[in-house]
């Protein structure tokens, strides 16, 4: 018997921490040629002006697909801007043994790989983290980073002050202009719906690290031209040169991809460049960098009982966040405070498929 599951049995099951992990060894997985994942297509709706992906992958534990929505419309008739739906099939017979709903899924995977992202790449003394969005990867990546960074200070900025007002209030933060946010900051996150750049180099600290999660159509930017200039990192090198509009239009160099990085085969980042910073370019689920999407397998006993939480069959499938850092600074991990997950839909239009 297939096995469906709604969000809320997903929400019941997933937790963020078991996640990031997953998360790093899929994109290790992907980077080192055992997950067989297409770039994403997709198809324009318009109108009413939306997307829709296709992501299919085969791992060495699985095999599924993605499909995911993407309507920014949404937003001003209070549904969620993304919906996602994952079908998992038995590798070795094709038989389908579940159908998942992928909208939280998608929203605590892509925050999942900033935290990995994070981990790797950001000063571990990290205090201050700028969130530049107000929408439910803002509230996701709030979680997620702070399981890998012990942050002092967050600072929020939106380009609807009412909902930055609202999401700094949930998790305790400051709200301020974008360029106040960043300044200072030693991590960074970009998640928006901006077609044109809400970041620019000039305002960048020495040894920071950015995660951008937004800009997911290669004519769109969330990052100027100096942020390019910096040490980028993708998800998949394939998705980022055919959907990321920020390494497409800025001609950037791509220095490695995450699962490269993870899996140790190039020079660990704290010796790239002394005040050189760290980007990671990231995408959404159906268009195309290595953005992984967990197409997560269930534990179960029988057809209709759950036991445990999302077993590690990760599937990449999605956009490619860009990640990069400047100069390194040195200091001990600590353990960071859990926030929860704002259950409203927010009506924040981000892009992460």
């Amino acid at each position: 018997m297939m096995l469906f599951l709604d969000e809320e049995q997903v929400r019941k099951h997933l937790r963020m921490a078991d996640l990031i992990p997953a998360m790093e060894k899929a994109l290790i997985d992907f980077s080192t040629g055992k997950v067989t994942q297409p770039v994403r297509q997709v198809i324009p709706v318009d109108p009413p002006g939306g997307f829709y992906g296709m992501m299919p992958a085969l791992t060495p534990g699985g095999l599924g697909q993605k499909i995911v929505t993407f309507y920014p419309p949404n937003a001003e008739k209070g549904l969620p801007t993304h919906m996602a739906t994952i079908l998992l099939n038995d590798p070795q017979t094709g038989a389908p043994l579940a159908v998942m709903d992928g909208r939280l899924i998608t929203e605590m995977r892509t925050a999942a790989v900033s935290a990995a992202a994070t981990k790797l790449l950001a000063p571990k003394d990290a205090k201050i983290l700028a969130i530049l969005g107000s929408g439910v990867q803002a509230r996701s990546h709030a979680e997620a980073l702070q399981l890998v960074r012990q942050f002092e200070e967050i600072r929020v900025w939106s380009p609807n002050k009412s909902h930055a007002e609202q999401f700094a209030k949930e998790i305790g933060a400051k709200t301020m202009s974008a360029e106040d946010a960043v300044r200072g900051a030693a991590v960074i996150v970009t998640a928006t719906s901006s077609t044109t750049p809400v970041l620019h180099g000039a305002w960048l600290k020495s040894g920071c690290h950015v995660n951008a999660v937004g800009a997911c159509r290669p004519d769109w930017r969330e990052l100027d031209d100096d942020v390019m200039r910096n040490v980028i990192f993708v998800d998949s090198r394939e998705a980022a040169m055919k959907e990321s509009g920020d390494v497409i239009l800025s001609g950037a160099k791509i220095h490695a991809e995450l699962g490269e990085a993870l899996a140790g085969k190039i020079d660990n980042p704290e010796r790239i460049g002394a005040g050189g910073r760290y980007c990671r370019r990231a995408f959404g689920l159906s268009s195309g960098n290595g953005d992984l999407v967990d197409v997560a397998q269930p534990q179960f006993a029988d057809a209709s009982t759950i036991q445990g939480f999302f077993s590690p069959t990760r599937i990449l499938a999605g956009s490619s966040p860009i990640r990069f850092r400047s100069a390194v600074n040195r200091g001990s991990e600590w353990r960071g405070r859990n926030i929860g997950r704002a259950t409203i839909p927010s009506s924040e239009p981000e892009c992460s498929l």
